[in-house]
C-alpha cells in the first residue's frame, strides 16, 4: 500500500466559495453541502472553512482563533495577548463531538484590539502591529498557533474530511456574506491541524488546489519582509504574498493577480504599448513573487472574493452566478448541489482573475 507522500494525485484537493454581492448572510451549512459533494477529492487529512461577516457584534475587533497543544502553551500565549491587546471577549470555540475528528487541540477565540500604549510605543499602524504579534506567537510560543486574525471573519479547520470539520465546528450556527472551503489531499506535506486550509493573515484567507514549484524562491523573498513560513505547506506563502502586495505595496487585486500568475514574456511583447509597459514593470519589480506550478486558488478578503488559476490552467475552476450570488469551485457539481438553476456558468482562463466585491466595492 502506498503511504502519504508516495503517491501523486494530480487533481487532488477541492475548493469551493460562495459570495453574496449584496451582503446577504449565507448560513454556514450551505458551504458545507457544497464542499461535501467533492468528497472523493480529499483523503481526510485536512478540511476547513473561512467565513466573512460572521461576527457582526464584534466587527471592529480582531478575532484571534488559536490552537493550543496544552494548558501551558495557553497560559503563555494569553499572557502575551494581554500584554499587547485589550481583550473584549474570550471563549472556547464551540464544537461538537464527531467520531472522525480526533486528537483535537485546545481551540480558543479572542476578540481584541491593540493597546493604544503599544501602538504609540511601536509607532505601527494597528493591522501591522497585529500581524507582527501573530508572527511572534506562531514563531516563539511553543504549542500555540494563531490560525485566524481578521476582523469580522474567522477560519475553522482541522484534520478530517471537510463535511466532518463543518459539523465539528457547528458551522450551521454561523452566517456570513462570503464562505470559502477546502478539502485536502496532501501529496508532499504532512496532514496536521495547522497545515489544513484555509491559511489566513489578518482578513486575507487562501484555499488552494495544486502545488507551488516556486515555493523556495517565493519563501526566500517574502521572509525578507518579516513573514515566517513555518507551517509545513507551500500554500502558506501564497497568503503572505497577497498580504505583502495588497496591504504593504498598495497593489490592486487585479495587479496582484498579474504578479503571481503573470503572462509569459512572449505574450507581454504582443500587448499594446501601455499595457506592455505596465506588465513589464510588474514582472521586473516582483519577479520573485511569480508563482509557478499547477494551482487554483480562492482568496477571501474583507468585502470580496477572488478566484485565480495558474497561467496554464493546470487545475480546474468553475464559476457560476445566480442573482446576487457568485459561486466558485473545483467542479460544477459543487455549485449545482446548492444552486441547481444558474444564470451563468463558465471556466475562467489560465491567469484570469475573477474578482467579486460587495456592491460598490473596488478591487
Amino acid at each position: 500500500m502506498l503511504l502519504e507522500g508516495e503517491a501523486r494525485i494530480p487533481s487532488g484537493c477541492a475548493i469551493s466559495g460562495i459570495f453574496s454581492k449584496t451582503g446577504e448572510a449565507i448560513p454556514g451549512d450551505v458551504i458545507v453541502r457544497s464542499i461535501a459533494t467533492m468528497h472523493d477529492r480529499s483523503n481526510g487529512l485536512g478540511g476547513g472553512f473561512a467565513g466573512y461577516g460572521i461576527y457582526p457584534q464584534y466587527k471592529d475587533f480582531y478575532a484571534l482563533h488559536v490552537f493550543y497543544d496544552d494548558k501551558t502553551a495557553k497560559g503563555t500565549c494569553e499572557a502575551f495577548i494581554e500584554e499587547h491587546f485589550d481583550i473584549i471577549n474570550l471563549s472556547k470555540i464551540p464544537t461538537r463531538k464527531v467520531a472522525s475528528i480526533v486528537n483535537e487541540p485546545l481551540i480558543w477565540r479572542y476578540f481584541v484590539r491593540p493597546l493604544h500604549t503599544k501602538l504609540e510605543e511601536t509607532q505601527l499602524e494597528e493591522s501591522e502591529f497585529t500581524s507582527r504579534c501573530v508572527t511572534r506567537i506562531n514563531s516563539d510560543i511553543t504549542g500555540a498557533y494563531v490560525f485566524s486574525s481578521g476582523k469580522n471573519m474567522g477560519v475553522f479547520k482541522a484534520v478530517g474530511y471537510p463535511e466532518d470539520v463543518g459539523r465539528f465546528y457547528r458551522l450551521e450556527e454561523y452566517a456570513g456574506y462570503c464562505w470559502t472551503a477546502h478539502g485536502r489531499y496532501p501529496t508532499n506535506t504532512p496532514g496536521w491541524w495547522g497545515g489544513a486550509h484555509p491559511f489566513a493573515t489578518l482578513d486575507v484567507s487562501v484555499v488552494h488546489n495544486g502545488e507551488i514549484s516556486s515555493y523556495d524562491a517565493n519563501r526566500r523573498f517574502i521572509e525578507m519582509y518579516g513573514y515566517k513560513c513555518n507551517l509545513l505547506t507551500d500554500t502558506e506563502v501564497i497568503t503572505y504574498i497577497i498580504d505583502f502586495l495588497v496591504r504593504k505595496q498598495g497593489l490592486s487585486l487585479t495587479e496582484t493577480a498579474d504578479v503571481i500568475a503573470a503572462p509569459f514574456w512572449s505574450d507581454i511583447e504582443a500587448m499594446e504599448p501601455e499595457e506592455r509597459e505596465r506588465m513589464t514593470y510588474l514582472r521586473n519589480m516582483f519577479s520573485s513573487l511569480l508563482i509557478t506550478g499547477p494551482f487554483s486558488i480562492l482568496i477571501g478578503f474583507d468585502g470580496g472574493m477572488m478566484a485565480l488559476n495558474d497561467r496554464l490552467k493546470l487545475r480546474s475552476m468553475v464559476v457560476g452566478e445566480k442573482g446576487d450570488r457568485v459561486y466558485m469551485a473545483s467542479e460544477e457539481c459543487a455549485i449545482r448541489i446548492v444552486e441547481p438553476e444558474l444564470d451563468a456558468v463558465w471556466s475562467p482562463k489560465g491567469g484570469e482573475a475573477v474578482i467579486v466585491t460587495l456592491d460598490g466595492g473596488a478591487a
